[in-house]
């Protein structure tokens, strides 16, 4: 019997590139090599797309870019080719590809761009679809989903570009409202990149204008006290939650260096809650999940307040797959070896390539 032939996609123009390096890399290392087939594709800083035909541990450091056997490469959105077009020496050839695994975090990866491509190609993919990808990584619009579902979110207001012109103002107007401390996020933006927490008036003026810097959208937050959770989601037309897994970092919150660099983090599995709250909190990720239109895989981000109060924060469509990442994390403690989920994550995918959630 053939194997199946996967094409692994990482690395993005985003700012969370580095990230999805490494998320490949334990992807690479982990999927049954006696079932599957891997193409490498990497996708640069700048948006060159190579096929990468060189060793997996180059991946996670970014030295595979210099591979002198790279070579320019396309997922053809022909349906007719149902594969990746590499130019090699000038000749141009097609190579068969039966299912995508798209291990890119952010903008041009996660937010729906890279799964309309392969909506157009009918190849099946590993994770969201289009819509639900996009609603996701917009946090403007995933609030106001969650909102119309009656899912509680965080307390919150939004800035465009053209609220610049009278900062002072929106910012005075959002400070009475929703009071300090606040959190200020760019709207498209995952891996706490350009997040940052705001005390008074110059400390929250200063934060928009870095969360602008990532995204032409801003959304700034109440602060919420409360332990931080999160819960993997996996499947289709009958998702299940895992067991709730409990953040205890040393950070003023979970930021950037904390998840990817100073390891400064302690993960409780399972999370040091009742058995109430973590029903609650299992029971809700499953709502959003359905709320959202997910489907495959995804990550929801709780803070449980000390009156025992669910607090949506966040949902990620492609959460991170590194050796530290909750996500496998939590669907391990379920008994779902790291090459076991991966396996069932592809499996799934060519299963219910048609389907729409």
């Amino acid at each position: 019997m053939s194997k199946i032939r996967v094409a692994v996609i990482f690395g993005g123009a985003s700012s969370e590139h580095d990230v999805s390096l490494v998320s490949a890399t334990n992807v690479i290392k982990n999927i049954p090599k006696d079932k599957y087939e891997v193409v490498c594709i990497g996708i640069t800083k700048k948006g060159r797309w190579l096929y990468y035909p060189g060793d997996v541990d180059n991946i996670s450091s970014g030295e595979w870019e210099k591979d002198p056997d790279c070579a320019s490469a396309v997922i053809s959105p022909d349906p007719l080719h149902k594969g990746i077009i590499t130019i090699e020496s000038g000749t141009a050839s097609i190579k068969k590809i039966d299912v995508v695994f798209p291990v890119l975090h952010g903008k041009n990866g996660e937010d729906g761009t890279i799964q309309g491509l392969l909506d157009m190609s009918k190849i099946p993919y590993v994770g969201c679809g289009l819509l639900s990808s996009a609603a996701c990584m917009d946090k403007s619009h995933t609030h106001s989903i969650l909102d119309y579902n009656n899912i509680r979110t965080a307390k919150w207001k939004m800035l465009g570009l053209r609220n610049l012109n009278h900062l002072d103002k929106e910012c005075a107007l959002i400070a009475d409202d929703l009071g300090f401390p606040l959190f200020v996020k760019p709207a498209n933006c995952g891996s706490s990149i350009g997040i940052n927490k705001a005390y008074d008036m110059e400390t929250l003026k200063e934060a928009v204008k870095i969360a602008f810097s990532h995204d032409n959208k801003v959304i700034i937050e109440e602060f919420i006290e409360g332990k931080e959770l999160e819960v993997a989601v996996f499947g289709y037309d009958s998702p299940f939650a895992s067991f709730v897994g409990e953040i205890d970092t040393s950070s003023d919150f979970y930021d950037y260096d904390s998840k990817y660099i100073t390891n400064s983090t302690n993960l409780h599995i399972p999370a040091r809650i009742s058995d109430e709250a973590s029903k609650e909190i299992r029971d809700t990720a499953i709502r959003a999940y359905k709320a959202m239109g997910c489907k495959g895989l995804s990550r929801a981000d709780f803070f449980l307040k000390d009156d025992g109060t669910v607090i949506l924060n966040e949902i990620n469509t492609m959460p991170g797959f590194t050796p530290i990442s909750m996500y496998p994390k939590l669907m391990e403690d379920l008994g779902m070896s790291y090459g076991y989920l991966i396996d069932k994550l592809i499996e799934q995918a060519i299963d219910n390539a048609d389907r729409n959630y």
